[in-house]
C-alpha cells in the first residue's frame, strides 16, 4: 500500500514539476519522511530528483540554454558537497525554515525583477548556483529557489524547465556522489530512490502538451503560486519537526 501511494503521489508530483519545474519534492517530502524517516528521505530524494530531471530535459532538449547550464552548474556542483556534508553533521531544521521564509520572499522579489526587466548574465548565474549548491546539499527542497535567476535570465516556459532541470541534473549527480563518498548511499535507498524517480520522469511527459498551450503570464503566476505552497509548507514541517523534538 506504501509503494502504491508512492507511486501515484509520484506521478503527480512529476506531472506538476514537469508543468513549473519543480514542485516534486515539495509534495513527496512529507510522504518519505513518513515511510523511511527524514534521514533516508533526502538521499532518497536526491535519486529521484536526478530521474525526474532527465525525464524533463528529455521533453525540453531542444529549448535547453547550454550556456546557462554550464555557467550554473560550474559551481553548484561544486558548493553541494559542502552542503551535504553540513548536512550529516547539523540539523538542518533551521534552515529548511529559513528557507521557507525566503520562498515566500521570492514572489514579489520576482515580480519586481520581470517589471524593472533585469537581465541575469551568465556570472550571475554561476553566483546564484554557488550558493543553490550549497543550500541543496543540506536540504530536499531548492527547486523555487532557481525559478527568479532562470527567469531573470530571460528564460521561459520549455527553455526554462529544460535549462533548469539539466542545471540541477548536473547538482543532484553531484550530490549523490557527495552521499555516495560519505557514505550515505546504500544499495537500498538507490532502488528506492529510483522507484519514485521513474513515476517523476512519467509525469513530466503527461506536462509537456500542457507547458505548450499556457501563456506566459499564466505559467509565471503559477509558478508564484508554487514558490507559496512550497514556502509554507518548509516552514510548517520545519516548525512541528522541532516541536516533536
Amino acid at each position: 500500500m506504501a509503494w502504491l501511494i508512492l507511486t501515484l503521489v509520484g506521478l503527480i508530483a512529476g506531472t506538476l514539476a514537469g508543468i513549473v519545474g519543480f514542485g516534486s519534492t515539495t509534495i513527496l517530502m512529507p510522504l518519505l519522511v513518513f515511510y523511511f524517516g527524514p534521514k533516508a528521505a533526502v538521499p532518497i530524494m536526491a535519486v529521484a530528483a536526478v530521474f525526474g530531471n532527465l525525464g524533463r530535459i528529455l521533453v525540453w532538449w531542444p529549448a535547453i540554454a547550454w550556456r546557462a547550464v554550464a555557467a550554473f552548474s560550474a559551481t553548484a556542483s561544486i558548493t553541494v558537497w559542502a552542503g551535504a556534508r553540513t548536512m550529516l553533521a547539523f540539523d538542518p531544521t533551521m534552515l529548511e525554515a529559513f528557507l521557507g521564509v525566503f520562498f515566500i520572499a521570492m514572489i514579489p522579489i520576482r515580480r519586481w525583477i520581470a517589471k524593472s526587466n533585469v537581465q541575469l548574465s551568465l556570472p550571475g548565474l554561476a553566483l546564484a548556483g554557488a550558493l543553490i549548491g550549497f543550500l541543496t546539499g543540506i536540504v530536499a527542497n531548492t527547486g523555487p529557489i532557481n525559478t527568479p535567476f532562470f527567469l531573470a535570465h530571460g528564460l521561459l516556459k520549455g527553455a526554462f524547465i529544460g535549462t533548469e532541470a539539466m542545471s540541477s541534473l548536473t547538482m543532484f549527480s553531484s550530490k549523490l556522489l557527495a552521499f555516495w563518498t560519505f557514505g550515505a548511499l546504500p544499495l537500498i535507498i538507490i532502488v528506492q530512490g529510483s522507484i519514485i524517480g521513474m513515476t517523476l520522469m512519467a509525469g513530466a511527459w503527461f506536462a509537456k502538451a500542457y507547458v505548450q498551450r499556457m501563456e506566459a503570464s499564466a505559467f509565471t503566476n503559477l509558478m508564484d503560486i508554487l514558490l507559496l505552497f512550497a514556502g509554507g509548507a518548509m516552514v510548517l514541517n520545519a516548525t512541528f519537526g522541532a516541536t516533536s523534538n
